[in-house]
């Protein structure tokens, strides 16, 4: 959907939506396992609904191939994942997790998240991920990236006081960008004390492939922001 209006926020879906061709068995889960364990396709998304028993609901933005939601969910039984990704060979692939590790705390959904958030119910999140995001690298193509004025404002809505968010990138250009939108922001405190803070792996961190491929030009750099 292209902006027709300068106060609503581009909603374009830039980059590819599909890979290869799916196997028979990931074209099964998606048609089969997703609908079970999908978000609303209307109305409100209720993260307290979605997990009524569990302790704590956490949101993945961009879950790439799933590695770290189902790494995360199976470390953390108690706790409700959901996972937004618009890529359709990444879904599929998370769902060969969920169903591989037997993961009833996932809910998965292929969808843009800068679409979906805006229906999530306010203060219902206890932590939100978004690792190692596009960095559209060129000047021009900034407007691009998911960290915006508009996101930053749902992930102030979304998350609970005393919530974290996490932020990662091997990017430097990215995760200036990111201190620029989140530091200035008064609902927002960053957790790091010394520099290690930010440039070794927290101890909850999860490694996936992607990271190991060290596609970026700087070593990855880990900004947790805690709401106030």
């Amino acid at each position: 959907m292209s902006k027709t209006r300068p106060d609503i926020p581009d909603f374009r879906l830039f980059g590819r939506a599909q890979g290869k061709p799916l196997s028979a068995r990931q074209q099964g889960l998606m048609d089969d396992l997703l609908p079970r364990i999908g978000l609303p396709d209307t109305g409100p998304v209720d993260p307290a609904a979605l997990f009524p028993d569990s302790e704590a609901r956490v949101l993945e933005i961009g879950f790439g191939g799933g590695e770290h939601l189902a790494a995360q969910a199976a470390r953390h039984p108690q706790t409700g994942y959901i996972g937004i990704e618009p890529f359709l060979n990444g879904v599929a692939k998370a769902l060969t997790y969920v169903e591989e590790e037997g993961l009833e705390n996932v809910r998965l959904a292929r969808a843009d998240a800068r679409e979906l958030l805006p229906r999530f119910t306010g203060a219902g999140l206890d932590r939100i991920f978004l690792l190692f995001p596009d960095p559209w690298h060129k000047k021009r193509h900034a407007k691009r990236r998911f960290v915006q004025k508009a996101t930053r404002d749902e992930f102030a809505r979304l998350l609970k006081p005393g919530g974290q968010l996490r932020i990662a990138t091997d990017v430097k250009s990215y995760a200036d960008h990111c201190m620029i939108e989140l530091m200035g922001d008064e609902r927002f405190d960053w957790q790091a004390a010394r520099a290690d803070d930010w440039r070794m792996p927290p101890a909850d961190h999860i490694r996936t492939r992607y990271e190991e491929k060290n596609l970026g030009d700087c070593a990855p750099v880990f900004m947790d922001f805690v709401r106030r």
